[in-house]
This record gives C-alpha cells, sequence and structure tokens, in this order.
C-alpha cells in the first residue's frame, strides 16, 4: 500500500487534445497525441493505444486526464511525455478517462 503523501506526488492534470496524428511505427495501433495541459504545464505528447474506440475527428478538443510529472517513455521513434489514462473495455481495448463536464486546462486532480 502506499501512503497519502505518495499520492500526492503523482501530478494528475486535465488536458485538450489539439493534435492528433496515426503512429504507424508503434507495435500495436497508436495514435500520437498533442495535448494542452494549459499555462503552468504547456503542451504535451503522448502515444496512446485507443484506435478501437476513437477516431482522429472525434478525439480533436476532447479533454483528457495525463499524469504529466513522470519522466518521457521511449515508443519507437516518439517520446511519450505524458501518461494519458484510461481503462480496459471487457475486451481490453482503452477506453479514456475523460471529465463529464468540461473543465479548467491543466485543473489538478484532487
Amino acid at each position: 500500500m502506499i501512503n497519502y503523501q505518495d499520492f500526492e506526488k503523482i501530478d494528475i492534470r486535465v488536458g485538450e487534445i489539439i493534435k492528433v496524428e496515426d503512429f504507424p511505427e508503434a507495435k500495436k495501433p497508436a495514435y500520437k497525441l498533442t495535448i494542452d495541459f494549459g499555462p503552468k504545464i504547456g503542451i504535451k505528447k503522448s502515444s496512446v493505444q485507443i484506435t478501437k474506440h476513437y477516431t482522429k475527428e472525434e478525439l480533436l478538443g476532447k479533454q483528457v486526464i495525463g499524469v504529466v510529472n513522470f519522466p518521457p517513455k521511449q515508443i519507437g521513434p516518439f517520446a511519450s511525455e505524458v501518461l494519458t489514462l484510461g481503462l480496459p473495455d471487457e475486451n481490453g481495448d482503452v477506453i479514456l478517462l475523460v471529465p463529464t463536464k468540461k473543465v479548467p486546462k491543466g485543473g489538478k486532480m484532487f
């Protein structure tokens, strides 16, 4: 188990997807997202395996939740700077965690 102080170290924020690109070099089908986390965090990139449930067009402008203080993870030729959060459906395909109402970019989860 972790304590509350450990949880506080994880910086989980809301951002808005401003760009979506195919990621053909990924081992599993994925998109490269560019996400705006507001003025304090800025713009970050993330690789996400969400192609089963989301088109590129429907992702533009969508708010997502991500961990912004992990070190970048190299995924093939791409450096993923944010862990975009999701949950598996019954087949193991990712459903994004998203706010149910629009909130300010960069808002921190508590």
